[in-house]
């Protein structure tokens, strides 16, 4: 039988094989299409993540039929590897001691405090960051609708905003499905991302600020794409409520290489990844807080997690979703460029994240995000990006206790 439809958060229930809630311009609140929570479930046999995990996908559900999706999923994971030299497996999760930062007057932080901390390094993981497992997600979505469609059509173009991982994650993607892609890129994004981008057969449209115009540019594009008939392609939950299904795999592999960890800091840009990590970490029964960091210079969760407490709680607060989650202003700017997005798209599901598990958001100054990458590659000798680090960052800031069991997640590495 057919799983039920999914049900946004403001309650209407998911139209057809829509992606996103119909609801989402029209009335000012927040709306994310919800993924249902499954039963713990895990594939010993492989270490294949949407393997291992499947009967815990989304995706699994609406193939009804487990012989298929387990032969599809290693066709489309050899063909990963054919385009980016890998495919997927589960990543690596290690204990390391890490020296915090002494005689940092613009922390709490003490000097000498010797730290061990669990750290899970995606840094190597298909097309160098932690977003491929979204993208491999939502297309494992389309390939099952593709289907469930019966006679060959031709395929909708795929599009995403993005300057970097996400961008590089989903043209590996739809390059080994031979799916079209185009990417909305801001004008700062690197020459070699960009070339890399076309050299996977993505279409790439740079897109400048517009004067009179908040937000991100190429996020307004995107939306305008999709408006148009592009398939969301990305990693913004209200835009497509699915990417959700294959960032969970991260979390899925944490609360079983970690257990003992009792809370987990994370890097937040538009928010899927923490959303992800937290929903898979409560799925498998971890206790660990959700600890959500961001930089001074483009901090709107925290903002939003003030104005959440002021308005009286997170269902008001998803009813005006104009007085919590707005642009930031001025330009975002960091060294942790990957997570400078306007506005956190997935806030609301972040900021649940943390209430129900004790959680809080940390803004840390911008110099700590360039020492602690620094630090987080000595002691690892992981070749992690700013913003691959910028959750330790956040635990050096935050100083929890001596006696606390932390995890950070490196999710980037440096191109």
């Amino acid at each position: 039988m057919t799983p039920p439809p999914l049900v946004c958060s403001c309650g209407a229930v998911s139209a057809g094989d829509s992606w996103a809630c119909r609801y989402r311009d029209a009335d000012g609140g927040d709306h994310v299409l919800a993924l249902p929570v499954p039963e713990w479930s895990v594939d010993p046999s492989s270490q294949q993540p949407f393997v291992r995990y499947r009967r815990m996908l989304r995706s699994w559900a609406e193939a009804e039929d487990d012989e298929w999706f387990v032969d599809r999923v290693g066709q489309l994971d050899a063909a990963v590897a054919e385009v980016d030299g890998h495919g997927f497996e589960v990543t690596p999760c290690a204990p390391f001691t890490i020296d915090t930062l002494p005689n940092r007057a613009d922390t709490p932080v003490p000097s000498a405090v010797r730290r061990r901390i669990t750290v899970k390094d995606e840094t190597d993981n298909v097309s160098g960051s932690h977003k491929a497992r979204h993208t491999f997600g939502l297309m494992l979505h389309l390939l099952v609708r593709e289907r469930r469609a019966g006679a060959a059509s031709e395929r909708p173009q795929l599009a995403i905003a993005s300057c970097g991982n996400a961008a590089l994650a989903a043209a590996v993607v739809a390059a080994a499905e031979r799916w079209p892609l185009t990417v909305y890129v801001p004008t700062f994004a690197e020459e070699a991302v960009v070339d890399h981008l076309r050299e996977l057969g993505a279409t790439v449209e740079v897109c400048p600020r517009v004067d009179g115009e908040d937000g991100d540019p190429s996020y307004h594009r995107f939306r305008e794409a999709v408006s148009a008939g592009a398939v969301p392609f990305g990693c913004q939950g209200p835009d497509n409520g699915y990417t959700i299904d294959g960032g969970r795999t991260l979390g899925y592999e944490l609360a079983e290489q970690a257990p003992d960890i009792d809370r987990v800091y994370v890097q937040v840009g538009g928010g899927a990844l923490a959303a992800s990590v937290a929903q898979g970490l409560a799925i498998g029964r971890s206790q660990a807080a959700l600890v959500a960091v961001q930089t001074e210079g483009c901090a709107p969760l925290a903002r939003a997690w003030e104005r959440t407490a002021e308005l009286g709680g997170l269902d008001e607060a998803r009813r005006q979703r104009a007085a919590v989650m707005w642009p930031w202003t001025p330009t975002p700017a960091s060294a942790a460029t990957g997570i400078l997005d306007d506005e956190t798209y997935d806030w609301a599901a972040v900021t649940e994240a943390m209430v129900s598990t004790g959680g809080h958001p940390v803004v840390v100054p911008e110099p700590v995000v360039a020492e602690a990458c620094e630090v987080g590659r000595s002691a690892t000798g992981i070749n992690v990006s700013p913003t691959g680090s910028a959750g330790l960052a956040g635990l050096l800031c935050d100083d929890p206790p001596t006696e606390a069991k932390p995890a950070v997640l490196f999710t980037g590495a440096q191109r």
